[in-house]
């Protein structure tokens, strides 16, 4: 879009004022406009693209697949910051796969506005998982969690502070034993008023050949959980196949096996 560092302070912060507002949001908006004391330069342009990890990313999916919890955004986002480690490899893939890069042609205003409008659907999507792998955990381990408490704690200080927890506070309150946060009505409307903005944005950096993976997976996971039918029976047929795992059938109870290299 070519903004400089005042120009992405400036959205940020405006973010930052609206439903976006978080700890994350505020403190992103001040690192754009924080000079290096060394250089004068501003401090983000002189920082290596290389996030490393202390764990607990890593353990938040190990847990949630431990416990068959999907959550493919937190998952993902261990995945970039792994994959942002590799500079030496990156750079020889773009020299063998070198990226097409398109300008971006369309109303900036618009996009931006697309662009606010999927990250809000992102951060909701985000804590739905999380908040899904608590509720599966509290009922597997029975430690009676109270998701409303937490929601509430948040609010009060962390890192992951927003205005939305306020929203699943209520969401809680009003289902103590909700299983996801998007089956939530108020909370569903807000990503259903939001959902063409989040597919026009992923769309628009797909073409500029952008990397916008956790919001790939956010459209992803938006459309596998709300799909009444997903080709799953492939899989398990494939699964049985070659590993005799069963299957189970959509007109009887139980699991099945069947012997596939024998003609019917």
């Amino acid at each position: 879009l070519d903004m400089n560092d005042d120009q992405i302070h400036d959205v940020f912060n405006e973010w930052n004022k609206s439903e976006l507002s978080g700890y994350l949001i505020e403190i992103t908006s001040q690192i754009f406009v924080k000079k290096d004391a060394t250089t004068g330069k501003r401090l983000i342009d002189e920082i290596l693209d290389v996030a490393r990890q202390k764990g607990t990313g890593m353990w938040t999916s190990q847990s949630a697949m431990e416990l068959q919890v999907p959550t493919p955004t937190i998952d993902l986002a261990v995945a970039m910051r792994e994959l942002s480690v590799l500079e030496q490899q990156r750079v020889a893939v773009e020299k063998v796969l070198p990226r097409t890069i398109n300008k971006f042609s369309g109303d900036k205003n618009k996009l931006l506005l697309e662009m606010k409008n999927a990250l809000y659907i992102g951060m909701i999507i985000t804590y739905a998982q999380g908040m899904a792998l608590l509720t599966v955990a509290s009922k597997k381990f029975e430690y009676h969690f109270n998701l409303e408490t937490i929601a509430r704690i948040w609010r009060g200080g962390c890192i992951i502070r927003s205005a939305l927890l306020e929203i699943f506070r209520e969401a809680y309150r009003t289902d103590s034993n909700l299983d996801n946060l998007i089956l939530n009505p108020i909370i569903a409307k807000m990503i259903t008023v939001r959902e063409k903005d989040l597919r026009n944005f992923v769309c628009s950096a797909v073409k500029i050949s952008v990397p916008v993976s956790c919001f790939m997976t956010v459209l992803g996971y938006l459309d596998s959980y709300r799909c009444v039918w997903l080709p799953a029976n492939l899989i398990q047929a494939q699964r049985d196949f070659f590993g005799s795992h069963s299957y189970e059938r959509v007109d009887s109870k139980g699991t099945f096996h069947t012997k596939w290299e024998q003609n019917e």
